[in-house]
């Protein structure tokens, strides 16, 4: 008897990012609230980051409910009935369980149940990998139309003293819908990762340690030098090959979106790329703090709204951090 073939699905040709959908924390915490832990200063911060305030969502507000309210806006742009969104996708290092999903939740809340749903952790590159998982999904055929939703509520997980990272967290959501395009709207992604360099961001315990008493609460903290010769140096790389890989120059971009981790980082970048003065860059961490994944979708949000002339321009968009992970490519703004 012979073995029968199985039927595989193609999907869209191609893909694009239809809206972007943001929800920040809406306590605004200045410089001055955080310094008294940390021994530190209003001047030491904004010098050391570019912040001068961040958002954070009160006691009673989780990650989840910021990811919600991102996920309605996006959907409510993008004019797609969200009983037609068939994949969730969130990216975050903060869901207050391990278990059910985030996105689980999500979907059912925004009429998207019964979407196929998951978390992913990539931490500030999570973003960039829920857009090139969604972008493949959609081609594959295995889905239609995807929500993906980077989520943070880094407050919950940072110690106030600890001098390395503790100013530097905000928390926030931000969201797209992707679906079926005409033309490429999301190029192939560079993106990867260096395990070697796992303990330079991270958790300084587990869920064990703190029910066995030997920490106070797991809470994040890096090694500030390493990420951020990392993160100038090796990312700089990847950003260029996004470029190559997308088949454009840097003179082409519209916008460009880095992650929100540090502004020295950013001009760094934008000095080594050689952006041409045309080219507008995300500096929302300058208000709104770092975000992990949700930094990306959340500066892109804003640059659309202070400048909607991008609309339909190209931006590169790179997420990186613990793991060490990173993430970019090239994608056409709504």
């Amino acid at each position: 008897m012979s073995q029968p073939t199985l039927k595989q699905s193609r999907g869209a040709e191609f893909t694009r990012i239809y809206s972007y959908g943001a929800a920040r924390g809406e306590l605004v915490v200045p410089n001055d609230d955080l310094i008294g832990p940390i021994n530190s200063s209003d001047e030491w911060i904004r010098q050391r980051t570019g912040i001068i305030t961040r958002k954070r969502a009160p006691r009673e507000v989780d990650a989840i409910d910021l990811a919600t309210d991102a996920a309605r806006e996006a959907i409510e742009k993008s004019g797609i009935d969200p009983a037609l969104i068939d994949l969730v996708i969130c990216a975050t290092i903060s869901n207050p369980r391990q278990t059910p999903s985030m996105s689980a939740i999500v979907a059912d809340r925004v009429g998207a149940n019964p979407a196929a749903a998951y978390d992913e952790n990539a931490a500030c590159a999570g973003f960039s990998y829920g857009v090139t998982q969604a972008d493949a999904l959609i081609r594959s055929g295995a889905a239609h139309y995807a929500l993906v939703i980077g989520a943070e509520k880094l407050s919950d997980i940072v110690h106030p003293a600890d001098r390395s990272i503790s100013f530097l967290l905000g928390d926030g959501a931000g969201a797209v819908v992707i679906g079926p395009s005409d033309f490429p709207g999301i190029a192939a992604p560079v993106w990867g990762s260096d395990g070697s360099k796992a303990d330079a961001v991270g958790m300084n315990g587990t869920l064990a340690d703190f029910r066995d008493g030997l920490i106070e609460w797991p809470t994040l903290v890096q090694e500030g030098p390493t990420v951020f010769r990392w993160a100038v140096w090796e990312m700089v790389k990847v950003a260029h090959q996004a470029l190559e890989v997308a088949g454009i120059e840097a003179s082409d971009l519209a916008a460009f979106i880095p992650h929100q981790a540090n502004m020295r980082i950013i001009d760094e970048f934008a000095k080594q790329l050689k952006l041409p003065d045309t080219v507008i860059v995300g500096r929302d961490i300058a208000t709104t703090g770092n975000t992990s994944a949700a930094s990306i979708p959340l500066a892109t949000h804003r640059l659309l709204e202070e400048h909607p002339e991008l609309s339909g321009g190209l931006a590169l968009q790179i997420g990186f951090g613990a793991g060490l992970v990173f993430g970019a490519q090239v994608v056409v703004l709504p």
